[in-house]
């Protein structure tokens, strides 16, 4: 593999060699037509040639330095049987310049397993430091807050994370709901039952769970109502007990929906509300939103966690997250 190399950064220039003994793994790594070798290069200005089972770093002591790591990290993770795609490609190569990235590949490495969530179909671990903390809430806590714009992994690790305690039997009931609020557009009367009618809105939701649970485990358990995944407005006067139980776009209820719903709270049950605070579509703009108003008043409380997550935190294609700085300022 040659390629033309990245123009050299200011700094004192290194190589490392980095050695991997399991030669059939490295077309996973390095990625169809080297690509993720591509990125590597271009997000850490070094200049990478592989020849066999060695891989060659150039550029400065620092880059190459978190260059190795991130080939380490990958290369850990493929031996443990996770997919190496462009996202967890972008994932690594944010965390290695955070210094937590020691601690999560080196316990890998040391064959302790980082925090993760099993599920049927996949085994899901975090991308972000943000996301490490979040995971790690969804365990201790029984109630809590992810804020951050989309694409961060706030709906999906929470339908993760209460997939696997359905499986494992830690809750008897999957409780997944949102507002039925239109975001900006009229949709005029829409056909069908109150199923048809609201399924829709809740369509995130049905996402999230086929891609943790089989397509008939999970048509089998929503007729069963293992899974339950209904407007907010149909929470209303119940108490949900031995239950995980999910808000999502909680921006868009008003401060009454949200107590309603935070009291419907029962004895052996999990609740994560999830939302971003910017992005309000109710009347009255984020004034009038319940959830910034429930973190106002319920963070600090024993047992309730505020998970934030930023534009670095977005997981999805990497232009979403330039997507979402270009609208919502770097500093969002």
């Amino acid at each position: 593999m040659s390629r033309k190399p990245v123009p050299a950064q200011s700094g004192e220039r290194s190589r490392a060699e980095v050695t991997f003994d399991r030669p059939e793994l490295l077309p996973q790594l390095f990625g169809e037509y080297d690509t993720n070798l591509v990125a590597l290069e271009n997000r850490l200005g070094v200049y990478i040639t592989a020849r066999g089972n060695r891989v060659q770093v150039e550029g400065t002591a620092e880059n190459v330095a978190l260059a190795r790591d991130v080939l380490n990290g990958l290369h850990t993770r493929l031996l443990q049987g996770h997919d190496v795609d462009p996202g967890m490609v972008d994932a690594v190569i944010a965390l290695a310049s955070q210094p937590v990235l020691d601690g999560i590949i080196s316990t890998e490495r040391a064959g302790i397993p980082p925090i993760m969530i099993r599920t049927r179909k996949k085994t899901i671990v975090p991308r972000t430091i943000a996301q490490t903390h979040y995971m790690r809430d969804l365990i201790a806590n029984d109630v809590i807050f992810a804020l951050g714009p989309a694409g961060t992994g706030k709906t999906y690790l929470a339908v993760a994370q209460a997939v696997s305690q359905l499986i494992t039997g830690s809750v008897q009931r999957l409780i997944l709901s949102r507002p039925a609020v239109e975001a900006g557009e009229k949709l005029g009367f829409l056909p069908g039952d109150m199923k048809e009618k609201v399924d829709p809105y809740l369509r995130p939701l049905y996402d999230a769970l086929h891609d943790c649970l089989p397509a008939e485990q999970v048509e089998r358990r929503i007729a069963s109502g293992e899974i339950e995944i209904a407007p907010i407005a149909f929470m209303r006067g119940r108490t949900l007990a031995d239950a995980f139980i999910i808000l999502d776009e909680a921006q868009n209820t008003t401060p009454m929906q949200m107590k309603m719903f935070l009291t419907r709270f029962g004895e052996g049950s999990r609740m994560v509300v999830c939302g971003d605070p910017k992005q309000v579509d109710i009347p009255g703009g984020v004034a009038a939103s319940g959830l910034a108003d429930a973190v106002a008043r319920l963070e600090g409380i024993e047992r309730i966690a505020v998970s934030r997550f930023s534009v670095a935190d977005v997981v999805r294609h990497p232009i979403v997250g330039r997507i979402v700085e270009a609208y919502e300022g770097s500093d969002a």
